[in-house]
């Protein structure tokens, strides 16, 4: 497989990641229910307990970063970025998010939206104690709204 994922297409969920409250590391899992309008069932946002919870807005839902932006980190930067360490909810492999920002696409039987690009901050940086704030500028991955599908629809990870 290329590291150049297509722009759109079939892409895969390669891991998924919640944590249940704001700094904790996130733990791994080989499926998650997802919450119609909610989010992540475990997941702080869910709750309203994560770092940035006090921002009203859909976009916290779902977060999403590709893992040929990982590998890029890695040779790029010599920065290894453990799926986990990313924050994001689901890595993706073989999809590029950035043209989902405002479109609507599937992931399994869960309808999501993009709602706006996961730009990296400096919180990343003091959780990791890895300089990741630069090099992820632009390819940190997508915030993304749960649409329109009955409570408790699986994500599962390959």
């Amino acid at each position: 497989m290329s590291d150049d994922p297509t722009p759109s297409g079939q892409g895969r969920i390669r891991s998924i990641h919640v944590c249940g409250e704001a700094g904790a590391p996130l733990e791994s899992l080989a499926e998650v229910q997802a919450l119609q309008g909610r989010g992540l069932a475990g997941d702080r946002y869910l709750k309203g307990n994560g770092t940035y919870s006090n921002k009203p807005g859909v976009d916290r839902q779902v977060t999403l970063i590709e893992a040929e932006t990982l590998r890029a980190l890695e040779a790029e930067h010599g920065t290894v970025l453990r799926p986990e360490e990313s924050r994001r909810n689901l890595v993706t492999e073989g999809i590029r998010l950035d043209p989902l920002v405002g479109r609507t696409f599937r992931v399994g039987e869960v309808q999501l939206k993009g709602v706006r690009l996961c730009e990296p901050c400096g919180y990343l940086e003091r959780l990791t104690g890895k300089e990741v704030f630069e090099p992820l500028k632009g390819r940190g991955g997508l915030r993304a709204q749960l649409l329109d599908l009955a409570d408790r629809r699986a994500v599962h990870a390959l």
